[in-house]
């Protein structure tokens, strides 16, 4: 039997912890609560290029060493940077947790940020941007942010631009780093072979207790208006996305809307596969897709196909959204859709790192555990009134957003 624990340290630190005794493994994950939502304008990029800078060594260990005290033992290590959270994580044998923990606990809280160092990621950085710039499956839904959320800190780019990642030295990252990674904001979440208390003392072990805490409030998402965007880039296919703003984490249509979503385009046997690919052949990638953050969500279909035949794709995707706004689904088709969203869920949780970056999700949103049988009954309380009143709500072509990017010779030919 699995056991989940969660405690709040004096300090502020919140640790969960999952016990799966017949592992011989972990996944531990140092979760902070910061973002490029929370940047300023002039320091856009700056969560990103701190994960980046934080593997470059402490007083302790160089990048090297940091490197080798886990790859050594087996393990894996690694960090991403969101729009709302930072997560540096790592895998590895039960017997190598203290180990982890001590590597890690110090690249989080005592980076260098050596100058010659920040140099070098500069040019790593704006070249991680100007590959993004090539890669249009990438791009459009960087892109796609930042037309349905315009006016919102969601709305910018996780890299940043060459401009504000040219600007950052030293010194802006020390200060970024002690007014952004305290306590009050830090999450540890591991799963696997290990005790809840032997997490905790390697916590208060290897805590630094001059860690200030975050007084902050986001800028909360309150809407935007709906548009039509081609951008022209040296492309074969075109490349395309329709969608608008809708439900986040903190609300309970979100259910609603994985379910509306993966009837669409969630899966081989959703509508718009089988329509779109399976019937007309006419495109071999058609999805639909949700990015959820506190108070909303970007969700969407994302398609690519040959030019000559955009219009008949998006013809199909009107054709499939007046079909759900006008006919509810059947009882059959949401009882296989749950099965699916459900099935997806539990299989996501026989991988370790899934079941400990779940447990991060569950308290950096609620400040709670949400069990897997909360989520499933969830999803089992959905009817079709519900699914039938959301498609009518965000499926009206006239609300919503299209970004096509196309190729800009093929338009150039055109004009002449």
């Amino acid at each position: 039997m699995t056991e989940i624990k969660f405690t709040t340290l004096p300090s502020g630190v919140r640790v969960v912890t999952e016990t799966i005794p017949y592992l011989q493994s972990f996944s531990l994950g140092l979760w902070f609560d910061i973002g490029t939502r929370d940047e300023k304008k002039d320091e856009l990029g700056i969560a990103h290029f701190a994960e980046h800078m934080l593997f470059k060594g402490t007083k302790k260990r160089n990048a090297r060493k940091i490197s080798e005290a886990i790859e050594s033992r087996g393990g894996y290590l690694n960090a991403f940077t969101s729009k709302e959270h930072t997560c540096y994580y790592a895998r590895g044998l039960t017997h190598n947790l203290a180990t982890t923990f001590d590597v890690m606990m110090d690249m989080v809280q005592n980076p260098l940020f050596r100058e010659s160092e920040v140099r070098k990621e500069k040019g790593v950085i704006i070249d991680e941007i100007l590959d993004l710039e090539d890669n249009p499956e990438e791009l459009i839904f960087d892109k796609f942010e930042e037309i349905i959320f315009k006016g919102s800190p969601l709305a910018l780019p996780i890299l940043g631009t060459e401009k504000t990642v040219g600007g950052f030295s030293s010194e802006k990252l020390h200060k970024f780093h002690r007014q952004s990674y305290c306590a009050n904001n830090f999450l540890v979440a591991v799963s696997g072979n290990i005790k809840h208390e032997q997490v905790l003392e390697l916590v208060e072990k290897n805590l630094n207790k001059s860690l200030q805490k975050i007084r902050r409030k986001r800028k909360v998402f309150t809407g935007s208006g709906f548009e039509e965007e081609i951008l022209l880039k040296n492309v074969t296919q075109v490349h395309c996305i329709t969608g608008c703003p809708s439900y986040g984490y903190e609300s309970e249509r979100r259910w609603v809307l994985n379910t509306l979503s993966a009837i669409l385009g969630d899966g081989s046997a959703s509508r718009l596969y089988q329509s779109v690919r399976e019937k007309l052949g006419i495109t071999y990638q058609i999805n639909s897709f949700i990015n959820l953050f506190n108070e909303t969500s970007a969700f969407g279909i994302y398609f690519s196909t040959s030019e000559k035949n955009l219009n008949r794709v998006l013809d199909t995707l009107r054709k499939e959204f007046e079909n759900l706004i006008r006919n509810p689904v059947s009882v059959k088709e949401l009882n296989r859709v749950k099965e699916y969203l459900k099935g997806n869920m539990i299989l996501s949780l026989e991988n370790n790192s899934g079941r400990m970056i779940r447990l991060a999700n569950s308290v950096l949103y609620y400040n709670k555990v949400v069990t897997l049988q909360d989520t499933i009954s969830a999803i089992d309380r959905i009817t079709v009134e519900d699914v039938h009143g959301l498609a009518a709500d965000i499926l009206d072509e006239n609300k919503l957003t299209r970004l096509v990017i196309k190729n800009s010779e093929n338009n150039k030919n055109k004009a002449a």
